[in-house]
């Protein structure tokens, strides 16, 4: 059973793809998922934190380069990208404000998938997502007021509140169990993954759904601009890392974490805070695009196994 719930969680990308055109063409599968979204972001955090333990917060101080230049890649490099692509494309001013907020977005879940796939350090890959995670309820509402400021005053006190809400307190909620519940943690571990991506599907498609005049009619230059985001994020984030003199498997690990964000957590964050629903648009069509970037990535790298340097970095 547990091999059959992994293999339909890998499948992720399929998922999402299938639920984007199922939702473009019966919207109403999906549209009543809109009061749920929130919610549904904190399962998913909770998932997440049912596979982490308290001590693996120490591991991260014992891993400190690695992190620290995955998580300077996330807040610099996509936020930035982001800013500047929302322009160049021409973008309306929600999109824009969209397109910004979910480059602000922390590393997705979906990215300790595609490391596992691709061949990547699964370890390293969910320290930066947890690191990344935590430290996104400060820097993603500080980022998204400072660089989407120009599109719409934003207070990033409601953002905070939301985020701890929807993301610091299921995570530590998912930690607390699988720490003093283990014995029910594992019962319900397996599924975990599996309600997550269900739970993506169901978000990304409640968005697209209720969206798709729009996306017929703003397909290609946002198409386009969310496309360039995360190729540019997966890029970005192997070549910064290579730079940095990281190892082959560190390099695909950080290339991974960049370009793949929280697409859910930015779809939450606009449908509760941004009056105008078209905002949460760009996130819908980055959860899908960037899932089917990684997707074909982790296959390219199961065919180049990627060997440790000789000199392993601290």
């Amino acid at each position: 059973m547990n091999r059959f719930l992994n293999t339909l969680t890998n499948l992720f990308a399929l998922w999402i793809l299938l639920g984007t055109g199922w939702a473009l063409v019966f919207p109403a599968w999906f549209t009543w998922f809109q009061p749920w979204i929130a919610p549904g972001l904190g399962v998913i955090m909770l998932g997440m934190g049912l596979t982490l333990r308290f001590g693996d917060f120490a591991e991260i101080l014992r891993r400190p380069a690695g992190v620290a230049i995955g998580i300077a890649a996330q807040f610099l490099i996509m936020p930035a990208a982001g800013y500047l692509l929302a322009r160049i494309c021409g973008l309306s001013e929600a999109l824009s404000l969209g397109l910004i907020l979910v480059a602000c977005c922390p590393g997705g879940t979906a990215s300790n998938v595609i490391a596992y796939l691709g061949r990547a350090s699964v370890p390293l890959s969910v320290l930066m997502t947890l690191t990344s995670t935590l430290l996104s309820v400060l820097l993603t509402p500080w980022l998204t007021q400072l660089l989407a400021r120009r599109y719409m005053s934003i207070d990033p006190a409601p953002l905070m509140l939301t985020m701890i809400q929807i993301v610091l307190l299921p995570v530590l909620a998912g930690i607390a169990l699988n720490q003093y519940l283990p014995h029910f943690t594992r019962r319900i571990q397996p599924a975990a993954p599996l309600v997550s991506v269900l739970t993506i599907v169901l978000i990304v498609g409640c968005i697209v759904g209720q969206q798709r005049d729009l996306l017929k009619a703003s397909a290609g230059p946002l198409l386009l601009a969310v496309f360039l985001l995360h190729s540019f994020g997966f890029g970005a984030g192997y070549f910064f890392a290579l730079l940095l003199g990281r190892s082959a498997i560190d390099r695909r690990t950080i290339s991974v974490e960049v370009g793949m964000q929280n697409s859910g957590l930015g779809s939450a964050l606009a449908a509760k805070h941004i009056t105008d629903p078209v905002t949460a648009v760009p996130a819908a069509l980055s959860a899908v695009t960037h899932c089917l970037i990684g997707s074909a990535l982790a296959g390219l790298w199961r065919l180049r196994p990627a060997s440790l340097a000789a000199r392993r970095p601290p």
